[in-house]
C-alpha cells in the first residue's frame, strides 16, 4: 500500500513538471532558423527517407552508398526515420556489424521543447554480422522515441542544420535540410503487423509477419560489403574517417 501511494505521489509530481517545463518554441536565427518540416540527412546526405530506402511491403532495403541517418517531418505531425550504420569490433576487426532500419509514425512538438515520436508499428531493421551464428536477419523495429530537445541553425554553406538530442542528451548526427517538402512513404501502416500479446507463430498462413519468418529470410538481401572478409579493413578505415568528419561538423 505504501509503495503504491509513493508511486502515485511521484507520478503526480513529475508528470506535470514534464508538460509545463520550458518556453514555447520560437523560430528565429538564434535557435530555430526554420520550421522542422521537410527531409533532413546527415553527413554526405547519402541516406534519405522514402521509397528509395525502404520497401515495408516485403521488408527489404536499398542500401545507400554511405552510412548516416535521415529524418522527415510533415507539418501535420507525421515523421519517418531511416538509419544505416556499421559497428566495428575491436577484438575481431573482420567482424563488422551492419545495421539498417526504418520506421514512421506520428510526432508531437511538446511545450517543453522535446519531441515525442510514436511509430505505426510496421517498422523493421536488418542486422548483418558475418561472424555470428545467424549472420543476417530482419526483425520488427518499433520504439517510441523521445528527443530531449532540438535546434535548427543556419549553416553558411549548407543552409538549415538540424540538431536532435536524445532523451539522455546524446546528440544525433547533425542533419542538413535536403528538401523543404518531406520525401516520405504514405503516412499510414504499410503492412499487417502482429497485435500486442499475440503469438507470432500461431498460424503459418497468417499475413502478419512472425519473428520466425523474419529470422529465416535469405542472405541474398544482405549488403555485399559484409558478405566476406575481403575489403573489410578498408571499409573500417573509411568508416572511421567518415565518423571523425561527422563529429567535426
Amino acid at each position: 500500500m505504501y509503495f503504491a501511494s509513493l508511486l502515485a505521489l511521484l507520478a503526480s509530481v513529475s508528470m506535470p513538471a514534464f508538460a509545463q517545463t520550458g518556453a514555447p518554441i520560437v523560430y528565429n536565427s538564434a535557435h530555430n532558423a526554420t520550421p522542422i518540416g521537410g527531409t533532413w540527412s546527415s553527413g554526405s546526405k547519402g541516406v534519405t527517407t522514402g521509397s528509395a530506402f525502404a520497401n515495408p511491403a516485403n521488408l527489404s532495403f536499398t542500401y545507400p552508398k554511405t552510412t548516416g541517418v535521415s529524418y522527415s517531418f510533415t507539418e501535420d505531425g507525421y515523421y519517418e526515420i531511416s538509419r544505416y550504420r556499421f559497428n566495428s569490433n575491436g577484438s575481431q576487426p573482420n567482424c563488422i556489424t551492419g545495421i539498417i532500419s526504418w520506421a514512421h509514425g506520428k510526432y508531437t512538438l511538446n511545450p517543453n521543447g522535446s519531441i515525442s515520436m510514436v511509430p505505426f508499428g510496421d517498422g523493421y531493421m536488418q542486422v548483418q554480422d558475418p561472424c555470428a551464428a545467424v549472420s543476417n536477419f530482419i526483425q520488427i523495429y518499433n520504439f517510441t522515441e523521445l528527443y530531449q530537445s532540438w535546434q535548427i541553425f543556419q549553416d553558411p554553406t549548407d543552409g538549415p542544420k538540424l540538431h536532435l538530442f536524445q532523451f539522455d542528451g546524446t546528440p544525433v548526427a547533425p542533419q542538413f535540410q535536403i528538401s523543404t517538402t518531406p520525401n516520405m512513404l504514405p503516412t499510414q501502416s504499410l503492412r499487417n503487423t502482429t497485435p500486442a500479446g499475440a503469438d507470432p507463430d500461431a498460424s503459418s498462413n497468417s499475413s502478419t509477419v512472425s519473428s520466425r519468418s523474419l529470422f529465416t529470410r535469405k542472405r541474398s538481401t544482405a549488403d555485399p560489403r559484409l558478405e566476406s572478409g575481403a575489403g573489410l579493413g578498408r571499409l573500417l578505415a573509411a568508416l572511421a574517417a567518415a565518423s571523425a568528419m561527422a563529429l567535426a561538423l
